[in-house]
């Protein structure tokens, strides 16, 4: 590749985060784990059954969003309800400018998995909310679809008010929507969120 000197006043410098399990006392009490985390089932239980671990201490999901999850279903198991962790449509956001947002699979992770899939991308700016709210602005959306279930697999968003809208490409795809059960739901118009539906659109035949 090419190499070049830019100069700038702020580097941002986002390396991730590791579970910090040292000192707990964990070792005494034969709870399961290594230096990814406590191990946790599908219920963040532990291996000791009347002990359960949530939020970044496990190394799964890191994220704030995925933690207040994590609890929720962790309580409702505590107290004899039933529920589980599922982390296939849990959203990531990067708060720069413009926002980047993602939920899902990638192509790429879809391919790993060998899961043919069909995908599409639109400019942001053929949205016409965001086009007359971010004159000069770019971006995009992306959708991945199965090739043969035509469930929405992803959706990844470069753009202002990315955060704000990808939660509704989640339920979609926690829901298992697939693109006609999208292009079936009535967007208010105009948002930005009708993005996703229009983008479906363009999906190869």
């Amino acid at each position: 590749g090419e190499s070049k000197n830019m100069s700038c006043d702020m580097v941002l410098v986002s390396v991730g985060r590791k579970p910090n399990v040292e000192g707990l006392g964990l070792e005494n009490i034969d709870i399961d784990f290594d230096q990814h985390g406590i191990k946790v089932n599908q219920i963040m239980q532990t291996n000791i059954p009347h002990i359960y671990a949530v939020g970044d201490v496990t190394g799964t999901s890191m994220l704030a969003h995925s933690a207040s999850r994590m609890g929720e279903v962790a309580v409702r198991n505590m107290s004899g309800e039933q529920d589980t962790m599922r982390y296939h449509a849990i959203p990531w956001v990067v708060y720069t400018n413009p926002e980047a947002a993602w939920v899902g699979m990638t192509e790429a992770e879809a391919k790993d998995k060998g899961i043919p899939v069909k995908t599409a991308k639109l400019p942001m700016n053929a949205n016409g909310r965001f086009l007359v709210e971010n004159s000069g602005k770019r971006g995009i959306c992306k959708v991945v679809v199965g090739a043969q279930t035509d469930l929405l697999l992803g959706v990844q968003m470069v753009g202002a008010t990315c955060s704000e809208i990808i939660y509704g490409a989640a339920a979609m795809i926690e829901d298992e929507f697939r693109v006609q059960d999208i292009k079936d739901v009535i967007f208010p118009h105009p948002t930005v969120s009708e993005i996703f539906k229009d983008t479906l659109y363009y999906l190869p035949a």
